[in-house]
């Protein structure tokens, strides 16, 4: 094994003095079996990078909730995301990515659970101009996990566990994968000429479609919206918390962008890479600067928490196409989502629509604005066939949810007691706080 690495590398060294003698534009690429372990690699790494994400919204919700529910946001996160992950091998993956073996072509993919190569490749034939299924699948599954998690925090506060961790099922195992398949699984909409390089539509607004049907359902927390009109705002427990849930979510959006690169084996490939990088960093941080100086201009004093969103809604916006936009575009682009949050939370208060953490304006709003903003820099994008894709998905993830929410409201019930609300769903479910010292009893 040690002397098969140092051959690998040996082989990849020989190509860098050819590639530097080069006179001309063509790339060279490595050889085929380097490029697929270079590839490999780069799944496994962009992989973790996006995993680290889910301690991003762990953190990010922990902090805007009131801390009586602290607890049960911390295990939401943390269930939704092992659910997703037994959910996705289970049935998502292959239902994704069915390759020849749809059920109904274009539509609905195959019924099957994953599976990995044998141990040190023996007897398999990989694609070696790809990489390796495990590190695909490893890849693909962080992105199916971070749909659930923007779920998690619009519904804070006053779902239940189970039934909500019910629709995580539904959601991560076919809702999330069907609609995924019709886009990069080769299904209709990519056979329509549908861009979106690492999922402003088909994760982002797919989680926010979820969101929003869950809320209209579930309807606002107990107090927050007063009979004369008024929306109450109920303060975050702890926003360093949410600070660093953004930073956390912010690093790892290089792994969700830059691994949607899905190739590393040519020298063309890795400096693209580092196009997405800079290109997503820029957005955030225009995101970032207008909600900063827009809640100043509104309400004459900077609020943290939508600059927080705003630089998240960068993030969400730049994802439909983060390669070929100019740093200029890519920060623009960024900025119109920070504008974006900052109209959007009031307008969802003033139809008394309950996001406790923003994540419809900042998954569903931005990222249909940033699916929209693809035609401006991609030539090969189309206004129409963006507009009609939002939709045909936007619908789908929504009437399917909305189903869902209803019989799980129906059947086992879907909302906390009011007794339960009040008393906070970290003592009521749980029976444990996140900040017993603190408690007032």
């Amino acid at each position: 094994m040690t002397n098969k690495f140092i051959y690998t590398l040996a082989a990849a060294a020989t190509l860098l003095p050819a590639a530097a003698m080069a006179q001309d534009a063509e790339v060279l690429p490595l050889s085929t079996e380097v490029g697929f372990i270079f590839n490999t690699f780069m799944f496994l790494v962009a992989g973790f990078l996006v995993f680290w994400m889910a301690a991003g919204f762990a953190m990010l919700e922990a902090g805007l909730v009131r801390s009586k529910n602290v607890t049960m946001q911390l295990t939401k996160n943390i269930a939704l995301f092992a659910i997703a992950a037994i959910a996705y091998y289970v049935v998502g993956y292959n239902l994704m990515y069915p390759g020849d073996g749809w059920s109904m072509e274009g539509i609905l993919g195959a019924f099957s659970m994953a599976s990995l190569e044998p141990v040190g490749l023996a007897g398999a034939e990989p694609d070696l101009t790809y990489a390796s299924v495990g590190s695909d699948f490893f890849f693909q599954l962080m992105f199916c996990a971070t749909t659930a998690s923007i779920v998690s925090g619009t519904l804070a506060e006053r779902i239940k566990l189970w039934p909500f961790l019910a629709f995580v099922v539904v959601l991560t195992a076919f809702i999330y994968p069907i609609q995924a398949s019709w886009k990069w699984g080769g299904g209709f909409l990519d056979g329509m000429g549908f861009l979106d390089f690492a999922g402003s539509t088909v994760v982002h607004s797919v989680g926010g479609w979820a969101a929003l049907a869950g809320a209209l359902i579930l309807g606002p927390r107990l107090g927050k919206y007063t009979k004369e009109g008024r929306t109450v705002p109920f303060m975050g427990s702890n926003l360093p918390l949410a600070t660093l849930g953004t930073f956390i979510l912010w690093l790892g959006w290089f792994g969700f962008n830059g691994g949607s690169q899905l190739y590393m084996n040519t020298a063309g490939n890795v400096g693209d890479i580092s196009r997405i990088f800079a290109n997503t960093n820029t957005a955030a941080a225009g995101g970032a600067i207008a909600a900063l100086i827009l809640t100043q201009l509104l309400y004459k004093k900077v609020d943290l928490t939508m600059v927080l969103n705003g630089a998240l809604a960068g993030l969400v916006s730049i994802t439909a196409e983060p390669l070929t936009p100019t740093l200029g575009s890519a920060t623009l682009i960024g900025m119109v989502g920070g504008v974006i949050v900052v109209f959007a939370v009031p307008f969802l208060d003033k139809l008394k629509i309950d996001d406790v953490v923003g994540a419809i304006p900042v998954h569903l709003m931005a990222g249909i604005w940033g699916t929209i903003a693809v035609v401006f820099t991609n030539t090969d994008a189309n206004l129409m066939v963006q507009l009609t894709s939002i939709a045909v998905v936007g619908v789908f993830v929504f009437v399917v949810s909305a189903v869902f929410w209803f019989l799980l409201k129906a059947t086992v019930g879907i909302r906390a007691s009011e007794e339960d609300e009040i008393m906070g769903l970290d003592m009521a479910e749980l029976g444990m706080e996140a900040y017993p010292e603190f408690s007032k009893g």
